[in-house]
């Protein structure tokens, strides 16, 4: 089989992944070998591959591969979640497209068109996936709304309904006008943004509605942000303790353009310092409002529909957007006398997580989960027992404030796309509700509980809410092994609780923190052992990736430019642990070419010719030794990374062991002289060595490493390199690799004389060594030939008429003979002298300068400390040059 000049991506990396699936490779089921499970961050059922998804992945794929090397039984979960608001959304524009409006169609309709949106784009992510070359156990691939997904969601429901944790109320919650749905807490964003401060003047009446006596209007100046609601003002509200406001106790206030009149009412909750000290008090339109209206028992009065345009509250601007009247009230205000004045004013807004449109609060009855004592053993778990651990840690301060100040999950959603909420509901109102799995099963508690055994399957109304989507993959690392329905079933036995989670921070909240909640809860036990974070991606200029700044290039056609490989080893190269990404397709392109660049060196090993009759030169046995002792030291070096999910520190280590130890040096001192044979011993210790390169190489870069393992020799599909065994560990000849250091610098030395003298690499030249280091002669074979060096003679001083150079306090010489000029080269190293002395004593000069010692930082001084013994060396080493020319 000839092996290609060119190592081409596009033709290797189909071939091999349709051998892996054909192969099984991925597919696991529960044995007697130790579990390494991964459950993939299921990614929206609407999404396409981004910079983010490319991230995750492909750790979560070196993990996988790593964990198959090492023996484990490697299981994979992939999946995508149904993604209630953004696949509703994206169903809805589609409709719109059709000429179909949502509100024309029923429930079952609509529904019906949004799983023929699912079937046909909803896998296209996790094929993009397979490009990247993820080897997860498709066979196990999940829906959050496959039926049996579903049907978990709902028993849990059910189950915590039945321990009095989940609860419906009327509440303030945050409203997305654009998706028409409520949002938890967590689903909000807070942007800081320019706005404005509206000075408002309501007019003051007494009590009983009459003016003052004296004929003139008393006004009190309000502050606000938002104009548009004063048409929900249902009070003023003053600090008791305020004595500018003492005689307005008791008096009333006309609020401007609906001259409706509320109270004044006195409260410490306001605060005397902010705009006016006179707080405007609309109850459906603020929390802390609602909370004033509630204490003071306010009327309440909802000036928005629910795309947050106003209602019939809202006068002469009823069926306009709330923002648009914020302009145009602001400016009837003004013409009016009411709006006193405008100031600028930075506040923070809050946004829709999925849809960016700015929240409305809103009081609505919606479903509640009580999570101050389901928060419990999750917090114990991380930041008591670290039972699960958070990498990197600095994330566990994150993670402590949220779930100590944890607040009731909101988990109603307005929408049609989800689980439906399993509520059901009789007679005329919402009050009279069962919650049930079924509808047979609530037919009979709503009988029992209405004791009207006359109650009928038509007589029942389900509630028309969804779940929030987070409230089903929540269950995740449990529902996709089917443990909510069936506990005791093998896969949950086996696989639960899984080894590594993977994702970003941004999902602390929303996925991490209550998959450990549910994972107390329904199985008494962590979901996951270990939470890696990764960090965000980035560009160069240090913005977040994004298609509105469209600096987030084609995941695929970077694959089609770099190969899937080149495109691994670009991220992880940029990706240093738990910090941000900075993406550069340079770092694909030094991936490329790593992948090149080990090519070739295959092409060199497999292009010799081996003689089986001929004796191993003590240099390449010396050579295979240190390398070996190398790998050793790297393996474990990688293998502390693996620990600490150092990953991007993984990769470098076995890219400097691939491209520095074994192409450049080790392949240079063994490979035979040209036109001449290898010797058998050698040639089947490299390719040994060879084979275990690509084994730690494989997780970074499948492909490639699966190419050439295939090419060294036919091998059967057991004998794949995916299911290779992973290097075994053995002691390391610190001393050997110590030498070898030592060597190497001799070998530049010997390089650098060549080059600076123009001494041809192919012309054997004398060598000798004063060895004032007693410097092993082990690598002396080694030397000798990478230097192409006559012979090492070890002298006891000084050669005359010789160049040299130093390593350490070793003297080394190289006779010039007729290859250089001796008066020039006087001169060239007296005048190096003569400048490197004249730099010695100005560096000297400034470090002997108190003043500069004291007052420069740390660093900077040090620098020159290092540069006076760089001097120091350099003036030596030109002496003893000069010495040995005269």
């Amino acid at each position: 089989m000839s092996i290609p000049s060119k190592y081409d991506a596009s033709q290797v990396e189909s071939k091999w992944y349709n051998y892996w699936m054909k192969n099984n490779y991925f597919h696991s089921t529960p044995n007697k070998k130790e579990p390494y499970t991964i459950v993939i961050p299921p990614p929206n059922v609407t999404g396409i591959l981004h910079m983010g998804h490319m991230l995750n992945n492909t750790i979560q794929d070196v993990l996988i591969r790593r964990a198959r090397l090492q023996g484990k039984n490697a299981c994979w979960v992939p999946g995508t979640d149904h993604a209630s608001i953004a696949t509703e959304a994206k169903v809805v524009a589609k409709l719109q497209e059709q000429g179909i409006d949502k509100n024309d169609l029923s429930r079952e309709e609509f529904l019906k068109h949004a799983w023929d949106w699912t079937h046909e784009y909803g896998g296209v992510i996790l094929e993009q996936l397979k490009k990247l070359g993820c080897s997860c156990d498709w066979d196990r691939t999940k829906f959050t709304m496959d039926d049996d997904m579903s049907e978990s969601v709902i028993k849990v429901f059910v189950d915590l309904y039945n321990k009095g944790l989940i609860y419906r109320g009327y509440r303030m919650v945050n409203w997305d006008p654009e998706a028409k749905t409520t949002l938890s807490d967590e689903e909000v964003n807070y942007e800081e943004r320019q706005g404005n401060l509206y000075y408002i003047n309501y007019k003051v009446v007494n009590a009983d509605g009459s003016v003052s006596s004296d004929g003139t209007d008393e006004v009190l100046t309000i502050a606000t942000t938002r104009p548009e609601t004063i048409l929900g003002d249902t009070a003023i509200c003053i600090n008791p303790n305020d004595e500018r406001f003492t005689h307005l106790k008791g008096k009333k206030a006309i609020v401007p353009l609906c001259n409706r009149v509320i109270p004044i009412i006195e409260d410490e909750y306001v605060d005397i310092e902010f705009g006016t000290g006179c707080l405007k008090v609309t109850p459906a339109h603020d929390e802390n409002d609602k909370y004033l209206g509630d204490k003071h028992n306010l009327e309440v009065i909802d000036i928005f529909n629910e795309d947050a345009t106003l209602n019939s509250f809202g006068l002469h601007y009823q069926g306009k957007d709330r923002f648009v009247v914020r302009k145009e009230i602001s400016k009837e205000l003004e013409e009016k006398g009411y709006l006193i004045k405008t100031e600028s004013h930075i506040h923070k807004v809050g946004t829709s997580e999925r849809t960016k449109a700015v929240i409305e609060p809103r009081l609505s009855d919606q479903w509640f989960l009580k999570m101050e004592d389901l928060a419990k053993p999750a917090i114990k778990a991380v930041l008591e027992t670290e039972e699960v651990k958070f990498f990197p840690k600095k994330f566990e301060n994150t993670y402590r404030h949220w779930m100590e100040n944890i607040r009731d999950w909101n988990i109603s959603r307005q929408l049609w796309w989800g689980q439906r909420i399993p509520a059901y509901y009789f007679g005329d109102g919402n009050e009279d509700f069962v919650v049930a799995q079924s509808k047979e099963e609530a037919l009979e508690k709503a009988k029992e509980k209405s004791n009207n055994p006359q109650l009928t399957p038509e007589d029942l109304r389900q509630d028309n809410d969804v779940l929030d989507t987070w409230f089903s993959s929540w269950l995740w690392p449990i529902s996709v092994f089917d443990g909510i329905r069936n506990p005791e079933n093998k896969d949950i036995q086996y696989y639960y609780p899984t080894n590594d989670l993977v994702t970003g921070p941004d999902i602390l909240f929303f996925w991490v923190a209550r998959m450990i909640v549910a994972g107390y809860e329904f199985k008494d036990e962590k979901p996951f052992e270990n939470v890696y974070l990764t960090g965000l991606v980035r560009d160069k200029q240090r913005r977040k990736m994004s298609k509105s700044l469209g600096n987030s290039p084609d995941a695929l056609k970077l694959i089609e430019e770099f190969g899937a490989d080149g495109v691994r080893v670009g991220l992880l190269l940029s990706s240093a642990a738990g910090n941000d990404l900075l993406f550069d397709e340079a770092l694909c392109q030094q991936g490329k070419q790593f992948a090149n660049k080990i090519w070739n060196a295959f092409r060199l090993v497999k292009g010799w010719e081996i003689d089986e009759g001929l004796k191993q030169p003590n240099s390449s046995k010396i050579a295979i030794e240190w390398f070996e002792a190398n790998f050793q030291q790297t393996l474990l070096e990688i293998e502390d990374h693996f620990s600490k999910y150092r990953l991007s520190d993984a990769l470098m280590a076995t890219y400097k062991l691939i491209w520095d130890d074994f192409c450049s040096w080790l392949l240079e001192m063994v490979k035979p002289n040209f036109g001449k044979p290898i010797d058998f011993k050698t040639y089947k210790s490299i390719i040994t060595i060879f084979e275990n390169n690509l084994k730690i190489l494989h997780p970074f870069m499948p492909f490639l490493t699966e190419e050439i393992w295939q090419f060294i020799e036919n091998r059967s599909p057991e004998d794949a390199l995916i299911i290779a065994e992973w290097p075994n560990r053995k002691p390391v000849n610190k001393e050997l690799i110590q030498q070898f250091d030592f060597a190497k610098e001799v070998v530049s030395g010997i390089r650098n004389i060549r080059k600076e003298k123009n001494i041809s690499f192919k012309e054997k030249i004398g060598f000798s060594v004063l060895n004032n280091e007693k410097t092993s002669t082990i690598f002396d074979d080694v030397i000798q030939k990478l230097g192409n060096l006559e012979s090492i003679e070890v002298v006891s001083q000084a050669v005359q008429g010789a160049l040299t150079f130093r390593v350490k306090s070793n003297e080394y010489f190289i006779p010039i003979a007729g290859s250089v000029n001796v008066e020039d080269e006087i001169k060239k190293l007296t005048d190096e002298l003569n400048y490197t002395e004249g730099f010695l004593k100005s560096v000297q000069k400034k470090l002997s300068n108190e003043r500069f010692v004291s007052n420069a930082p740390e660093k900077v001084v040090a620098s020159e400390k290092q540069k006076e013994a760089d001097a120091i060396a350099k003036i030596e080493t030109l002496k003893a040059s000069l010495a040995s020319l005269k």
